[in-house]
C-alpha cells in the first residue's frame, strides 16, 4: 500500500525498536522521512537505508525540537506526520518507595516533556497546512496498574495519554488528528535489556498477555501507519491499544 505517498513524517526515537520499524513501514508506504535520535552513526546509516534525513537532536531541548521540524520543512516543504516516540525506561525507575527524585524527573523529561515540546512545535506547521496527524507513544500502563512498578514511566505515559486526548479534541476542527498509541510489551532492545536483568519480572508480565507473547515492533509500526493514514480519518483523541488483549483480560488462557 502507498497510503503515505509523499507525506513528510518526523519520527523521534527513530533509529531503534518501534521507531526503526515504523521508519521502514512508512518508507514502504511512500513517506518522506526525518529520523530523530541521539546516535549519529546509526542514525545516518538508517536514514540512508530508508531514503530519509537524519537529525541529531535531544528531544528534551526546546531549541533542538524547533530545529528538527524546521529541517523537515526546509527539506521537504511540509510536516504531515509527527510520531513522537522517543522514550526511556531505566531500571532504577521502580517502586515509588525506592525511585529517587532525580530518576523521576529524568523519565518525565524524556517521556512526557519531550512529547509536549514536539506537539507544541509541530502544530504551527500543521495549522498552516490545515491538516496533519500526530501520534504520541503512550503505553498500556497508562490505562492499567501494575505491581511490577515503574512509577515514573507509568505516570509519564498517563500524561501522554491525557495530553493527546486534549489536543485531539482541541485541534479536530482544524484538520489535525492527535492520538495516543498504547502498545503492550514489545520485543525491543529496550525491553530485552530491562528483563534480562530481572527474568522473574519478565515472566510475571508475559503470563498476563492473552496471546502468550510480546508484540513485534513491526506490529506496532503497522498501527502507527494506520493512524498516520487517511484510513484513520475519523479517529482523534483516542487511546489506541495494541496490546495483545492484556488490558481486557481478567483471566488469561492456560
Amino acid at each position: 500500500m502507498q497510503r503515505l505517498q509523499d507525506r513528510v513524517a518526523v519520527i523521534t526515537g527513530g533509529v531503534g525498536g518501534i521507531g526503526l520499524a515504523t521508519a521502514k513501514r512508512f518508507a514502504a508506504e511512500g513517506a518522506k522521512l526525518v529520523l530523530v535520535d541521539l546516535d549519529e552513526t546509526v542514525g545516518n546509516r538508517v536514514a540512508e537505508e530508508v531514503g530519509g534525513v537524519f537529525v541529531r537532536a535531544d528531544v528534551t531541548d526546546e531549541d533542538d525540537v524547533i530545529r528538527m521540524f524546521q529541517v523537515a520543512y526546509d527539506t521537504y516543504g511540509s510536516v504531515d506526520i509527527a510520531f513522537n516516540n522517543a522514550g526511556i525506561s531505566p531500571t532504577d525507575d521502580d517502586s515509588i518507595l525506592t525511585t529517587g527524585l532525580e530518576v523521576w524527573r529524568r523519565v518525565q523529561e524524556v517521556n512526557l516533556t519531550s512529547v509536549y515540546l514536539c506537539c507544541k512545535h509541530v502544530l504551527p506547521y500543521m495549522r498552516r497546512q490545515g491538516k496533519g496527524s500526530i501520534i504520541n507513544t503512550a503505553s498500556f500502563v497508562a490505562v492499567m496498574g501494575s505491581a511490577t512498578s515503574q512509577v515514573s514511566y507509568t505516570a509519564s505515559k498517563g500524561g501522554v495519554l491525557s495530553m493527546s486526548r486534549e489536543l485531539g479534541v482541541q485541534f479536530a476542527r482544524e484538520g489535525i488528528r492527535v492520538n495516543a498509541l498504547c502498545p503492550g510489551p514489545v520485543d525491543t532492545p529496550l525491553l530485552r535489556e530491562l528483563f534480562a536483568k530481572d527474568p522473574e519480572r519478565a515472566q510475571r508480565r508475559l503470563v498476563h498477555v492473552p496471546m502468550g507473547r510480546f508484540a513485534r515492533a513491526e506490529e506496532i509500526a503497522a498501527a502507527v501507519a494506520f493512524l498516520a493514514s487517511d484510513d484513520a480519518s475519523f479517529i482523534t483523541g483516542a487511546e489506541f491499544l495494541v496490546d495483545g488483549g492484556i488490558s481486557g483480560a481478567y483471566v488469561t488462557p492456560l
